[in-house]
C-alpha cells in the first residue's frame, strides 16, 4: 500500500542532491519583521527521539522499546535507550534553545512515562519531569507547547489492542485529563496528535513503524479510533485548561498527478484524501473523504451512533507538517489504492539525504489547500525540515544545503502571508540530531549536530543561520 505518510520510513537516497538557488550570502532577500511581530518562531522535538532514560524513574515500555528489539526493524539495529539524553540535559539543551532565538518548543509528552501502564496510577516522578521542563522554559523566556501524542503508544496498551480498540477513546482521554490537570496552568498550547496517518498507515497497515502490524483491514479501525480521540482530547484540553489554545497536526504534501490523463488525475484525488484530507475533515464536520476514495465508506462497520458528531471539534490551529511533495499514477498493481508514486529520485529533481523532493512550491499550495476550509481559523507549521550530510571539522559542522531548503520554505511561508493565508508560526524539526523512528541515528535533521557516543551538542551553520535571522 503506497503510504509516504511520515517523515520517516521511506527512502534513504544513497547521495544528497545539491540544491540550486537561494544561497546563504542572500538572507537580505527576506528577514523576521517580513512575517509580523506576533508570528511564533519555534523548534519542534518529540520524547521518544531525544529523551532517552527509557528505564528511569518509572516509566513504563512503550511500543518503541519493543518494537526497536525486533530484528532487521531499525537501521543498524540502533535503539533510542539513551538517544540525546534529553531527560538528564534538558537545561542546557533548552539553553541552545534560548542561543538559537526561539521564542517556542514544542515537545511531547512520553504517555508512559506518565502512566506507565497506559492507565491507572500516575508516575509522579514522570510529572515532575516535565513540570520542571515547564518551568524552566518559562524561566529562559521560552513558551512550551505541549504535543500529548508522538506516536510513543505505552506497551500496556499494545497488548490490550492498542489503536485497534475502542477503549483506546477512554484511555486516551484520561491521558489527557491528567496532563490538563498537571501542566495546564502554566501551558496555554496544545497539539493533541501527531501525524495521526503515519500512526494508522505505517504503524498498523505496513508495518514499517511500531508496533510493526501489517494488513490493510487495521487502517480503518485505527483510522476511526484517532480521529474520535483527537477530537475527544480537544475537548476535555478545552473544559480543563483556561484559555487554551488548541490545535492537531498532520502531516501533508501537495499531490500532483504523474499526467493529465483522467485515471492519474483520480489516483492524485485518492492519494489527497489520505495524505491531506482524512483528519481534518471528520473534524470540521464533513466525515471522512469517501468522495474520492470510496474504500474509507467501509469505515462503517466501527461506527456507533453519534460517533459523526464525536468526531467534530473546532480547533484553533490546524499543525500542519510539510516535508515534501508527491506524484502518484494510476496503477492496477496496487489493490485498493490503485495507484503509486513516482520517486523524486526518477524524476530528476532535487531531493535531500532521504531521497525526498524538495518542492518549496508545493508548501504554498498544501497551504493554500488548507485555509480554503472555512472552518480552519489558524495554521501553525508545525514541522519542517530536511536531513542532509553534514561535513564536520573538529567543533565546527557546516550544513548550507539545509540553510538553504529553510530559506526556501520560508519565502514560500511569506508568500503565503502576504497572499492572505492565516500562517500563524513556523516550526523548524528539529532542534538536534535524534533518534529518527526507523532510520535510527543515520538521518541528521538537527539544527544543533549531537556526537550520540559523547553527547557533545554543535550549533550547525544552519542553526547559527537561524539564530542571526531570529536576531535580526
Amino acid at each position: 500500500m503506497f503510504i509516504p505518510f511520515s517523515k520517516t520510513g521511506y527512502i534513504l537516497a544513497a547521495a544528497t542532491t545539491h540544491i540550486s538557488g537561494i544561497s546563504e550570502q542572500d538572507e537580505s532577500q527576506f528577514c523576521r519583521a517580513d512575517f509580523g511581530a506576533e508570528f511564533k518562531w519555534g523548534v519542534a522535538t518529540a520524547a521518544y527521539q531525544i529523551e532517552g532514560a527509557v528505564n528511569t524513574d518509572g516509566r513504563g515500555d512503550c511500543i518503541w522499546d519493543t518494537f526497536a528489539k525486533r530484528k532487521g526493524k531499525i537501521k543498524l539495529g540502533q535503539n533510542a535507550t539513551e538517544a540525546c539524553d534529553f531527560y538528564h540535559r534538558y537545561e542546557s539543551d533548552l539553553q541552545l534553545v534560548k542561543e538559537l532565538g526561539f521564542k517556542q518548543f514544542r515537545f511531547s509528552i512520553s504517555w508512559s512515562r506518565i502512566l506507565p501502564q497506559g492507565t491507572g496510577t500516575v508516575n509522579e516522578a514522570g510529572i515532575l519531569f516535565y513540570n520542571n521542563l515547564i518551568n524552566k522554559c518559562l524561566e529562559l523566556g521560552i513558551e512550551p507547547w505541549i504535543t500529548l501524542y508522538h506516536w510513543d503508544l505505552p506497551q500496556a496498551l499494545e497488548n490490550r489492542g492498542g489503536w485497534m480498540n475502542r477503549d483506546i477513546v477512554s484511555w486516551f482521554s484520561e491521558y489527557t485529563a491528567v496532563c490538563a490537570k498537571a501542566f495546564g496552568d502554566r501551558v496555554r498550547c496544545w497539539i493533541v496528535l501527531n501525524e495521526p496517518m503515519a500512526v494508522a498507515g505505517l504503524g498498523y497497515t505496513t508495518g514499517l513503524h511500531a508496533p510493526g502490524k501489517k494488513g490493510i483491514w487495521n487502517f480503518l479501525p485505527v483510522m476511526h479510533h484517532l480521529a474520535l480521540c483527537q477530537a475527544e482530547s480537544g475537548r476535555i484540553l478545552r473544559a480543563e485548561v483556561t484559555n487554551a489554545y488548541i490545535g492537531t497536526a498532520v502531516s501533508c504534501s501537495y499531490v500532483y498527478p504523474n499526467s493529465s490523463s483522467a485515471a492519474d488525475v483520480r489516483a492524485a484525488k485518492r492519494a489527497d484524501a489520505l495524505m491531506n484530507r482524512l483528519f481534518v475533515e471528520p473534524a470540521l464536520g464533513l466525515g471522512y473523504p469517501v468522495d474520492a476514495f470510496p474504500f474509507l465508506a467501509k469505515v462503517k462497520r466501527y461506527m456507533q451512533p453519534g460517533d459523526l458528531e464525536k468526531l467534530r471539534f473546532d480547533f484553533d490551529f490546524i499543525g500542519l507538517q510539510n516535508y515534501f511533495s508527491v506524484v502518484v499514477k494510476h496503477s492496477y498493481l496496487a489493490p485498493v489504492l490503485w495507484l503509486k508514486e513516482v520517486p523524486a529520485i526518477l524524476r530528476n529533481v532535487p531531493v535531500t539525504s532521504m531521497g525526498w523532493e524538495i518542492d518549496p512550491d508545493g508548501m504554498f499550495k498544501i497551504l493554500k489547500q488548507f485555509a480554503a476550509y472555512p472552518g480552519v481559523r489558524d495554521i501553525i507549521v508545525s514541522e519542517n525540515g530536511a536531513a542532509f550530510e553534514d561535513i564536520r571539522r573538529e567543533d565546527k559542522v557546516d550544513d548550507p544545503d539545509r540553510t538553504v531548503y529553510f530559506q526556501q520554505y520560508l519565502k514560500a511561508i511569506l508568500r503565503a502571508r502576504k497572499e492572505g493565508i492565516k500562517v500563524k508560526g513556523y516550526f523548524a524539526w528539529t532542534l538536534m540530531d535524534n533518534f529518527e523512528w526507523a532510520e535510527g541515528y543515520l538521518a541528521r535533521f538537527g539544527l544543533v549536530f549531537v556526537d550520540f557516543k559523547t553527547q557533545q551538542r554543535i550549533v550547525k551553520s544552519s542553526g547559527r543561520w537561524f539564530s542571526r535571522f531570529l536576531k535580526s
